[in-house]
């Protein structure tokens, strides 16, 4: 059943279609609250689903997470599977739509992730949760988060100060690519000179917390993205850990999120741990320069 239903997801989200319903299909309801369609701004593009645990609580830690697809396809109602296994650990988390290629181009998508932060602030006592959120992604989710992350433009243009969010995590992303070489890719950034595009050009050590996970077999977004990054943030004495587990995939790396999946790779007990380590009042520790960069395979 586990191979079967693997299976089917990789070779759906490989061609573009939606298996991910079927994986939903398997993740138990209990124990979590879900908010559908909230809007963030205009459009119906910016809208937003809210994970909480059931139980009521107070100042729990925000997570908001971003879908990947290349920026051109996904939507948020597919990753319920991800928001359910974060809210079952305690965490509320956001999972926003956001417009994608040929709705818009860089950096669009990069204006509504950062509003879609920026209401998840406003709103977050409405959800017990705390007002410092962690952004988090996979794929080009990951792009997105990790960009707000290093690049303070955004979030402040959407009203927040930088030192607002406590931290992100880049599952599998793209920080470090060639848009002009990509057909594929090409028109999403196209007119924009690569040095604003790319994450890695705003890696000045002056980020919150990051932590950075990839699969040593990803083929679609390889894993040098991750230490590369990794590596130039701890050069410039950065907060920042980097995990690269062996033996899994692009797609690998997110079914892990799934029950039937969760022992690919213990991505859910990583984001828990780093969410937890980081959320106030250890949101301002900063890594000594001197200790050396944690990369675990």
């Amino acid at each position: 059943m586990r191979r079967t239903l693997g299976a089917i997801v990789v070779s759906g989200l490989l061609s573009a279609c939606s298996p991910l319903g079927l994986l939903n299909a398997t993740v138990p309801s209990g124990g979590v609250r879900i908010t559908r369609d909230v809007p963030y701004g205009d459009g119906p593009a910016r809208t937003l689903d809210v994970y909480q645990p059931a139980e009521p609580g107070q100042d729990r830690p925000l997570v908001v997470f971003f879908f990947g697809g290349s920026w051109k396809t996904g939507n948020k109602a597919e990753y319920r599977f991800v928001g359910t296994a974060l809210a079952r650990r305690g965490i509320v988390v956001a999972i926003p739509d956001y417009r994608l290629y040929p709705q818009t181009t860089f950096p669009g998508f990069l204006d509504d992730a950062a509003a879609s932060v920026a209401w998840a602030v406003a709103h977050a006592a409405e959800f017990g949760a705390n007002p410092h959120p962690f952004l988090i992604g996979h794929s080009a989710g990951a792009y997105i988060a990790i960009m707000l992350a290093l690049n303070p433009a955004y979030l402040t243009e959407a009203g927040l100060p930088p030192r607002q969010i406590a931290g992100g995590v880049g599952i599998a992303g793209p920080y470090d690519f060639h848009p002009s070489q990509l057909p594929d890719i090409a028109p999403v950034f196209a007119g924009s000179p690569e040095s604003r595009t790319q994450p890695i050009a705003f890696a000045d050590g002056a980020n919150r917390p990051l932590l950075l996970l990839a699969g040593a077999d990803d083929t679609t977004v390889r894993p040098y993205n991750t230490t590369a990054l990794a590596a130039r943030i701890a050069a410039h004495c950065g907060p920042v850990e980097s995990r690269v587990y062996p033996g899994i995939g692009h797609i690998g790396i997110l079914l892990a999120f799934a029950p039937l999946f969760v022992g690919k790779a213990p991505v859910v007990a990583d984001v828990t741990r780093f969410v937890e380590a980081n959320e106030p009042p250890a949101r301002g520790s900063v890594r000594p320069c001197a200790r050396p960069m944690r990369v675990d395979k």
